[in-house]
């Protein structure tokens, strides 16, 4: 069997700006959800998808705001999509889905801990993180744990990643560290870019092993004295802004490999997409439990 893991908060922004807006009859805004129920089916509908779970940020804050002031918030975010958060959450447990709402952590975090704790099930043949976020990389582990981003039908595997990235996947908190996320808000090491990182990166694998004479980073000489002259001045951001990168594996999921087999939508999924203005979905569900 292979395990579908959503990141569900991609999912819902990515419904928000992609898919037409659509007011329910209360008149909220719910196309955002709608066109995340809409997918999720779509996929529940393809051959061989049997084992699924969604993980959202319940909230956009988590831990990693204590550690660093300019992580991301809501702030900046549409209303109207946040506002669609809890209700994304209620119509995805009730087509059958195991939901995870992220409140400490994050929706990585959950997929992360997912990930490690099914990996060497012996029933599992592989893994699909569904999501192009950068960060989600770093769990790829050669084809058994993959990422898919379904909106372009591109899945990366380790070679995939290193093609993409220059780097392995153990050294991708690494190299967001230097080149910084600014989805997520944290800034990396002035100076330091991508072609740069995955350079020195891809010889030494983790920051620690970078020496501090830059003369075999492989790089020119004057290029690589100011991106170590930065990297000097900026040590203890960027080991900082590396744990920021590092996904948890230790979130406290309760559900078992059982749990997430879909068996079926639940009969609520019809009082919901009545609310939502959409009686059509349920017609085309012919598994319910």
């Amino acid at each position: 069997m292979k395990i579908y893991l959503i990141d569900g908060t991609y999912e819902l922004f990515r419904n928000h700006f992609g898919a037409p807006p659509k007011k329910a009859p209360n008149g909220q805004e719910v196309g955002a959800t709608l066109g995340l129920l809409k997918s999720l089916f779509a996929l529940l509908s393809s051959p061989g998808v049997t084992h699924i779970a969604c993980a959202f940020d319940h909230v956009i804050e988590s831990f990693r705001n204590d550690l660093f002031a300019g992580y991301k918030t809501g702030e900046g975010v549409d209303p109207n999509l946040l506002a669609q958060f809890p209700l994304a959450e209620e119509a995805v447990s009730a087509l059958g889905v195991v939901v995870w709402p992220m409140v400490e952590f994050e929706a990585d975090d959950a997929l992360a801990t997912a990930a490690a704790r099914f990996k060497n099930e012996k029933a599992v043949e592989q893994i699909v993180i569904c999501s192009p976020d950068k960060d989600l990389a770093q769990l790829v582990s050669g084809s058994r744990i993959v990422c898919w981003d379904r909106r372009r039908e591109i899945v990366l595997d380790e070679a995939g990643v290193l093609e993409k990235f220059g780097v392995n996947p153990q050294s991708i908190p690494d190299w967001l560290a230097l080149v910084g996320d600014s989805a997520d808000g944290y800034p990396g090491v002035p100076g330091w870019g991508a072609k740069s990182a995955s350079a020195v990166l891809s010889r030494y694998g983790r920051l620690e092993s970078i020496p501090d004479d830059p003369q075999g980073w492989g790089l020119g000489a004057g290029r690589a004295a100011r991106l170590a002259e930065s990297l000097a001045q900026h040590r203890q951001d960027v080991v900082l802004y590396r744990q920021l990168a590092i996904l948890r594996g230790d979130v406290p999921l309760k559900e078992t490999l059982g749990d997430l087999e879909w068996k079926g939508a639940r009969n609520e999924l019809k009082e919901i997409c009545h609310r939502l203005g959409d009686e059509k979905l349920p017609e085309r569900i012919s598994r319910w439990r």
